[in-house]
């Protein structure tokens, strides 16, 4: 087999068999196969697709690269839930608490963050103590003594995709939807999850800014999925403004727990409980309306509040942060921001509200890039509310006081303000299972 003969057959629009495509995975993560021809492949994935066949034989390839987490020890259905990232999305950690003390175990692996996307670890990190890379059989441990853990990828799990994504990410092949699903569903399957719920975002905050791109992703993993033996529910859900109000690491834990505790903003809230109603349907607690109930008292009981406690202090965190949340790192600096107009805010550029985070020091520009724990953006208005010039609409958090000028300008620059109060969008807009979409 060689790899000439592959690349050749993808670019006439031909369909790889799976013996061709574990060949050109395997070949690449040994380094049998050159970038360059990789590259080739991947341009010629790109520009002709692949069917669902070939998309489910490129995820299982990928998930076999490395390790497959075992989580046959814990009792249960387990439940995973993927968000495709967002700006101010905090979900897990409003989420997977609920979930726990429904009685489903969670046992979530997730990543950090880079680009305008924050990372689930990086915000857990920015509470004291809090350990997310821990080894496997602590980590399997504390999902059987307190319901959940959630920890950092492995650098085993699926290599194969990791590698290939830094390619793709230098050859302009990232915007296709066969190897975004690849990508995504390879790691959720080697994570060992018996049921996958996905959080398909689109907007201005989201990669897929089309309802129409959305769905095809959903229904492109959902398919995967189904194909593996893994059943796969997508929620897809608006990102055209953050979600809540708190953009940043210990900003977005803080919201978190005031959400848990009753108080937080109604859009995350009514996101969370509908993911949760859809994993504990999937792991067998009932039929959703009865499952959003459970949900709903989880929160109101306090149940979910103290499941994330119990989190916190399993790996190792300081859980008095719920009560004092001067025990996060403080900023140096802080400023508020003003309106410049009277009106509306009619609409938001969500992905330039992230990226002055990152300017910020909430996210990172390179890998390398150090997080500041305590930066962020906190908004005090968002679209379709009512601002007067002069009045405060955000604060930004910053060690860095050089940095405030440009963030500012990055966030006036994202809101635009009409005399004419806009049209809302829901939060929730689609649901894709293998019955097919449902718009909502």
């Amino acid at each position: 087999m060689r790899m000439y003969d592959i690349i050749e057959k993808k670019r006439d629009g031909g369909r790889l068999e799976y013996e061709e495509i574990r060949f050109f995975v395997e070949g690449y993560l040994k380094g049998a196969v050159p970038d360059y021809q990789a590259a080739a492949l991947l341009m010629a994935i790109f520009l002709k697709g692949l069917d669902s066949r070939e998309t489910a034989d490129l995820t299982m390839a990928m998930a076999d690269s490395g390790e497959r987490l075992s989580l046959a020890g814990i009792e249960g259905i387990k439940v995973d839930k993927h968000s495709t990232g967002g700006v101010g999305d905090k979900t897990t950690l409003v989420l997977g608490p609920m979930v726990a003390a429904c009685g489903v175990p969670v046992a979530k692996m997730s990543g950090r963050g880079l680009g305008h996307t924050g990372g689930t670890i990086d915000k857990l990190e920015s509470i004291p103590g809090f350990k997310t890379e821990i080894p496997i059989e602590k980590f399997t441990a504390g999902v059987k003594e307190t319901g959940i853990a959630i920890a950092g990828q492995t650098a085993n799990l699926a290599p194969a995709d990791k590698k290939l994504y830094s390619l793709r990410d230098v050859t302009a092949t990232v915007n296709s939807i066969p190897l975004i699903a690849s990508s995504i569903m390879s790691k959720k399957i080697a994570s060992g999850a018996d049921r996958i719920v996905l959080d398909v975002k689109v907007g201005s905050g989201a990669f897929m800014k089309s309802l129409d791109e959305a769905v095809k992703l959903a229904e492109a993993m959902v398919g995967i999925g189904e194909r593996v033996g893994k059943k796969t529910v997508a929620l897809i859900t608006g990102m055209d403004a953050p979600l809540g109000a708190a953009i940043g690491n210990s900003l977005e834990v803080i919201e978190a727990i005031e959400t848990l505790k009753g108080n937080g903003p109604e859009d995350l809230e009514e996101l969370c409980i509908e993911l949760a109603s859809v994993m504990l349907e999937l792991a067998g607690k009932g039929q959703r309306s009865r499952c959003r109930e459970m949900a709903l008292e989880s929160l109101a009981s306090g149940k979910a509040f103290n499941k994330l406690l119990q989190l916190i202090e399993s790996q190792g965190g300081d859980k008095g942060v719920a009560d004092d949340y001067g025990k996060f790192k403080q900023p140096k600096f802080i400023k508020e921001v003003f309106s410049t107009g009277s009106g509306y805010i009619y609409s938001m550029k969500t992905d330039l509200l992230g990226k002055a985070s990152v300017v910020l020091g909430a996210g990172r520009e390179t890998k390398e890039s150090a997080i500041d724990p305590s930066a962020g953006i906190l908004l005090y208005k968002k679209t379709g509310m009512r601002v007067e010039k002069g009045e405060a609409i955000a604060r930004l958090q910053t060690d860095q006081e050089e940095r405030l000028e440009a963030a500012e300008r990055m966030l006036t620059e994202s809101l635009e303000i009409s005399r004419e109060a806009p049209r809302l969008k829901p939060v929730l807009l689609a649901e894709v299972d293998s019955s097919g979409v449902k718009l909502l």
